[in-house]
């Protein structure tokens, strides 16, 4: 659940318990209190009656009379109801409309439990609660517990009430109780009647504790969830006086796994792993800018310099030179000019692929046509070496959906590059294989018998500039930035350009193209 989620159930769960356990616990304290109070208070009123009035003390003869009298003294005492029960808990005598008791019968179990406590309280005289042992008042232990008792309502069907009760004796035989209501049916009348004026003060009582319990829970709780906020927002604050280039960023905090906030601070330790990666990066690559940038400016400033020296004899000296010098200045300055004009599009070209602005045009290619006429375009310069170039399979009947340009420009690359470091009577080989592992995937190799590379120095190859400590020149001035090309336009193609080499004995480059049918 989210934070905002378990924040609201929380409080709205926290609440109702709250406004639930108050409600109930004031009420149920409230009520057995008064319950106690009053059934204690009016114990012995039932024993009272039964000694004081003649009627009750000699037995029961006259219940009309009886009747007559639980109707004075309900007159005086509006809030108690007087019955008139034989020992086995039938009502015999009341004073009530027609129709007002709704039982027969009433259990005797919780008149004996009252008359079993009032007697181990010793509210009873010594002398009358000892002076008929027939009286049967004997009660077993279970029955004697504590205030309040209550007692089947007769005017109520499956309701109880607190009573008081006594035996009524006739010549020392229980006849049976005088059962007495507390509190009857007016009592409950009026106290509905003075809870409903009161009730609205009551509930604003209850609201207005209920709401400082719960303006309490709302700060521990707020506390409790915004407590790690609060530890990721110092961390990171933390973090501004870091050294970002030397020291492992981390928030170094840890929450139980199922908190969403572990979440966002797993996510900013790799956030911050990223930035840090790519803040390293980024100075690597400022690094290899700069670098690149006083190579470059050395390599331009060399042809432009001689260039530029060649030019200004032709202008200076021009009529004084014979026909031949005239013509060997001529030929330098042309081959300076071209030496920089290739080294200034393989700038642009390696700028353009670095930056992502090259786009593919893929058409259908006879991979077989191609490789054949890249072979023949460096056939006149293997030959002046004595180089001589295969392709294998001879008849390489593949078509593939490529850029048939760039796919041309990185195949140039690598055959001038075998060309270069193969020494004479060498063999350069361009193959062409299906990819074992799915068999959609052709693998086109470039492989000679040339000098080699370092192992330790493969990982380097492909860097802008870089160039093996063997390498080999020709008559022909290189940037270094042939290899960086090809690798860029081979990952265009979705692939890498692998290397696999060995000192004297030759170098391998291959890379995958898609292939699409077979012709």
């Amino acid at each position: 659940m989210s934070l905002y989620k378990r924040l609201v159930l929380s409080l709205s769960l926290v609440f109702a318990a709250i406004i639930y356990l108050v409600v109930w616990w004031s009420g149920e304290l409230k009520e057995n209190t008064q319950l106690e109070s009053e059934q204690r208070l009016h114990l012995g009123l039932a024993e009272h009656l039964v000694t004081d009035n003649p009627l009750l003390a000699q037995g029961v003869y006259d219940y009309d009379a009886l009747k007559g009298l639980f109707h004075t003294l309900m007159m005086l005492g509006p809030s108690f109801e007087f019955y008139y029960v034989d020992t086995q808990g039938k009502i015999i005598t009341y004073s009530a409309d027609p129709g007002k008791v709704k039982r027969t019968h009433i259990d005797t179990t919780p008149i004996k439990a009252v008359i079993s406590n009032r007697i181990n309280a010793a509210t009873l005289p010594p002398q009358n609660a000892s002076s008929d042992t027939s009286v049967d008042t004997s009660v077993d232990n279970n029955l004697i517990t504590s205030l309040p008792i209550l007692g089947d309502d007769p005017r109520q069907l499956n309701h109880q009430k607190i009573f008081s009760a006594a035996p009524v004796l006739r010549d020392g035989e229980l006849q049976g109780y005088l059962y007495i209501i507390i509190r009857g049916e007016n009592y409950d009348s009026i106290m509905q009647a003075v809870k409903a004026n009161n009730q609205f003060g009551e509930s604003s009582i209850i609201a207005a504790i209920s709401l400082a319990v719960m303006l309490l829970l709302l700060l521990g709780l707020f506390r409790y969830f915004t407590l790690p906020l609060c530890k990721i927002s110092n961390a990171i604050k933390g973090l501004s006086n870091e050294n970002w280039e030397t020291q492992k960023l981390n928030l170094n905090l840890t929450m139980s796994q199922d908190n969403e906030l572990q979440l966002v601070v797993t996510t900013i330790n790799t956030m911050l792993g990223q930035i840090q990666k790519q803040f390293s990066q980024l100075q690597n690559i400022d690094e290899q800018r700069r670098v690149l940038l006083a190579d470059l400016s050395h390599d331009l400033r060399t042809p432009l310099a001689s260039l530029q020296g060649y030019i200004e004899t032709l202008h200076i000296h021009g009529e004084k030179l014979s026909a031949v010098e005239r013509s060997k200045f001529i030929d330098i300055s042309m081959k300076n000019s071209k030496n920089l004009k290739l080294l200034i599009d393989q700038i642009f070209e390696l700028a353009y692929l670095e930056g992502g602005q090259v786009t593919l045009q893929n058409e259908s290619v006879a991979l077989g046509e191609l490789i054949y006429d890249v072979a023949a375009k460096f056939e006149l310069k293997a030959a002046a070496k004595r180089i001589n170039i295969t392709v294998d399979p001879a008849e390489c009947n593949y078509q593939i959906f490529a850029d048939i340009g760039k796919l041309e420009r990185v195949l140039s690359n690598l055959i001038d590059n075998a060309i270069r470091h193969t020494p004479e009577d060498g063999e350069i080989t361009l193959s062409v294989a299906e990819h074992s592992k799915d068999g959609k995937k052709l693998e086109i190799a470039v492989k000679d018998t040339g000098i080699g590379i370092n192992q330790n120095e493969l990982t380097h190859i492909f860097n802008a500039r870089y160039r093996a400590s063997n390498s080999q020149e020709d008559k022909q001035s290189h940037a270094g930035l042939g290899l960086a090309i090809s690798q860029k336009l081979v990952q265009l193609f979705n692939s890498e350009l692998s290397v696999e080499s060995q000192l004297g004995k030759g170098t391998r480059f291959s890379f995958e193209v898609v292939k699409t049918q077979l012709v």
